[in-house]
């Protein structure tokens, strides 16, 4: 069983950054300058499986890419970010919104772009692939496996775990 976060029964929302977490941070650009990114269904299968325990789930991306209408089209994920450069400004509204407390929200994300948002919460989780400066944050959490290569799932798996769900 995967146990190697230290996370919290009481976690009711679980936000993430989208390049970096469930791709691996690469696109192929082809001669028509369209862009193509990969993404790995053991993630979004965590997306899943979060909803379908009753953990509320959201995305907030500094990119702009249509992929990210996938979650919404196919799980009805309501909160869907894009192109937001003041990822924290979001992150804390969601969680007035919500009314949800730093203790009962996780963020995972990647890069130096992602650090106002774990500012915002007690459960903070980088890929293992992370940038260095954000592995060093403090209360940061950095999953075995990488990001677009099971990160998310990984954490999924370690809160579902932990609430026996």
């Amino acid at each position: 069983m995967a146990e190697n976060l230290n996370l919290s029964c009481d976690i009711k929302m679980v936000v993430s950054d989208f390049d970096g977490v469930f791709t691996d941070g690469t696109f192929l650009l082809d001669e028509n300058l369209n862009q193509q990114k990969s993404v790995n269904f053991v993630d979004i299968m965590g997306v899943s499986l979060l909803l379908k325990n009753g953990i509320k789930f959201g995305i907030i991306s500094g990119e702009t890419s249509n992929i990210l209408e996938y979650f919404r089209q196919k799980f009805g994920v309501e909160e869907i970010h894009k192109g937001i450069r003041q990822k924290g400004i979001v992150l804390r509204e969601l969680m007035e919104k919500y009314n949800f407390s730093p203790s009962e929200v996780l963020y995972i994300g990647d890069d130096i772009n992602d650090i106002a948002a774990f500012e915002c919460v007690d459960y903070k989780i980088a890929p293992n692939n992370a940038n260095p400066i954000v592995k060093v944050l403090p209360g940061i959490q950095v999953t075995k496996k990488t990001g677009g290569n099971g990160a998310f799932r990984e954490m999924v798996d370690n809160l579902l775990c932990l609430k026996n769900l």
